[in-house]
């Protein structure tokens, strides 16, 4: 419950009582009686996260209060005043810092982290979902195109309608056509996005906006599935999939700014304290900074300039990275891509796909990689997080990695990344360590891709897929996320995914590889201290500790009792509350 401090006229009460006693014992030894919190969160399992890092292989450091095979808490309560932790202990010692105008807020044995954050995100596309057909979890075209006639029928004739969710990876071997979608809703341009973005299924109608027609030549780095007669068939893949989306209307710039805010406070309700937003683009950018101005983030962002936005770059190379003031929007990195999709066969392999001789995948220049740009944004003081797949897209995206840090040693104080680093060969394993660069990866993308993925790769390529633990074994920096909207975001699902190495319905049973998995402990480093670095914020947050910014995440459930113990449970909690800056964003009242 929470209970707002009031002025009281019974200082007898058993928690006025309990502050006269630590006020007592303050002033009988001497202290200083310290100031008044803004706010008091206690009575809770708290884990401070500020002991040693695990082992490479796991295991718990020998301060760690992890003691005869058990976790336990090492705190009960948190002080927290003008954004900033200034107390971590005991919940009787906390009553120090309790005054008249404190609010306590009493989480009943629930548990406190430092706060989650999510480093690899599309946030506007989840606030967007609810303006558009939601096709995640659909499994048959029928289903998908019955989802989208539903929508049609009070959609007035002739407007877009757009949806998004249906797996790429997952349908690659059967993608649907335009027929049914055609027959079905003839009169609505249809653009139905792929779960991860790397395909897009449309109807006629929308194909004839776009302009799509036989002659239209597939681009670089991209494919128009078409038919026996040469018509384009109902789907673009990859870089392809922006000659169907370039016809859509733009959103307002209003609508933009409020499909952003309503991502973050879908975040924010989640237990997300801050998020790595992957790829802003100039209109994006500009909605952040509106809601920053205006104080209406309700969450930090770490903002990854697109490098597709060439001009947006370079404006920020004449000005240089921002950390941001207050710590609630930083721009400082850039995000770039240098391959497609293991689901869309656009990774780039090393050797041919096991399901599809002869082909390999595509990657830099003709995905449109920008190497000029992406390395004068490197010597220009940020950070690059580069989107590399499979084994020879990570393997080039190291080798040009390696190439500018060899031109300018100090860039790589930088903690460059690679976001998903899905597919590595065991050459370049050892490389992430050695260049300073951060693994950037999706626990749910592992068990979700489970059911194709050794098709796409065959038995031995799939044992450098998803290597977490092979990762960590040679020194590599991790850090753990969801790129959502293609995934389930809930922190259940991704911490449980790493730890068990199994899906929502607990499968395979001994988990899938499950010698990469990550301790319960790792899991959650994965998406908090782990996190925090990546952004260089492990100064001000990723542990509980004074000083430090007034970032926790309350939840229902103990993820470390219960990742060692019955880890299938993991998926049944609940998030309590979510503290930013020292402010209630979320509070589940019941």
């Amino acid at each position: 419950m929470i209970i707002d401090r009031r002025p009281t006229h019974r200082p007898t009460s058993g928690r006025a009582l309990l502050a006269l006693i630590a006020l007592g014992a303050a002033l009988a030894c001497g202290r200083t009686p310290p100031e008044v919190a803004d706010l008091v969160v206690t009575n809770g399992r708290v884990y401070t996260f500020a002991w040693g890092e695990p082992s490479p292989d796991g295991a718990p450091a020998a301060d760690a209060p992890h003691r005869e095979g058990a976790w336990r808490p090492d705190a009960e309560a948190v002080a927290i005043r003008a954004g900033r932790i200034v107390f971590v202990g005991s919940a009787q010692d906390t009553q120090m810092y309790v005054g008249e105008t404190t609010r306590v807020l009493d989480i009943d044995g629930a548990t406190a982290l430092p706060g989650l954050v999510d480093s690899h995100t599309h946030v506007a596309g989840l606030g967007e979902l609810e303006a558009r057909v939601n096709l995640i979890g659909v499994e048959t075209e029928q289903e998908a195109v019955e989802e989208v006639a539903a929508r049609a029928s009070s959609t007035p004739e002739g407007e877009w309608i757009l949806g998004r969710g249906w797996d790429e990876g997952a349908w690659a071997n059967r993608y649907p056509t335009l027929e049914l979608l055609t027959e079905r809703v003839p009169a609505h341009p249809v653009v139905l996005e792929s779960l991860h973005g790397f395909a897009v299924w449309g109807n006629r109608l929308a194909f004839e906006r776009a302009g799509i027609d036989s002659a239209t030549p597939d681009p670089d780095g991209g494919e128009v599935l078409r038919d026996e007669t040469g018509n384009p068939s109902g789907i673009v893949l990859n870089r392809a999939g922006s000659l169907l989306t370039s016809a859509i209307p733009e959103p307002s710039a209003e609508q933009i700014r409020q499909f952003t805010l309503a991502g973050l406070e879908v975040m924010a309700r989640d237990g997300f304290v801050a998020i790595h937003e992957a790829g802003v683009g100039r209109r994006q950018l500009e909605a952040l900074e509106s809601l920053a101005g205006s104080a209406e983030l309700p969450i930090r962002v770490y903002a990854m300039l697109s490098a597709r936005d060439a001009d947006l770059c370079e404006e920020w190379l004449a000005k240089g990275p921002i950390a941001g003031t207050d710590g609630m929007l930083a721009v400082r990195s850039v995000k770039a891509y240098y391959d497609g999709a293991l689901g869309s066969r656009g990774a780039r392999l090393l050797e041919d796909y096991s399901d599809r001789p002869g082909h390999r995948g595509t990657s830099g220049d003709e995905y449109g990689f920008d190497e000029e740009l992406v390395a004068r944004m490197i010597t220009g003081g940020f950070q690059v997080g580069i989107h590399a797949i499979g084994d020879a897209g990570n393997r080039e995206t190291l080798d040009f990695l390696e190439r500018v840090l060899t031109e300018d040693a100090a860039a790589k104080r930088h903690r460059h990344r690679i976001e998903h680093a899905q597919v590595l060969h065991p050459d370049d394993i050892p490389r992430f360590a050695q260049l300073g660069v951060t693994a950037s990866m999706e626990p749910p993308h592992c068990v979700e891709d489970k059911t194709w993925a050794e098709d796409r790769l065959g038995p031995e390529r799939i044992r450098g897929a998803y290597a977490w633990r092979t990762l960590r074994q040679s020194g590599a920096a991790l850090t753990f996320n969801s790129d959502l909207s293609g995934s389930d975001h809930s922190i259940f699902y991704g911490l449980h995914a790493a730890i068990t190495r199994r899906d929502k319905r607990s499968e395979p049973l001994d988990g899938w590889y499950p010698a990469q998995a990550m301790t319960p402990e790792e899991a959650v480093r994965g998406y908090t201290g782990w996190s925090a670095r990546a952004a260089h914020w492990e100064n001000e947050t990723g542990i509980l500790a004074p000083g430090r910014w007034a970032d926790l995440t309350v939840m229902d459930i103990d993820p470390l009792v219960l990742g060692e113990s019955d880890p299938g449970a993991i998926l049944n909690g609940r998030i309590v509350g979510t503290i930013v800056a020292g402010q209630l964003v979320h509070w589940a009242e019941n």
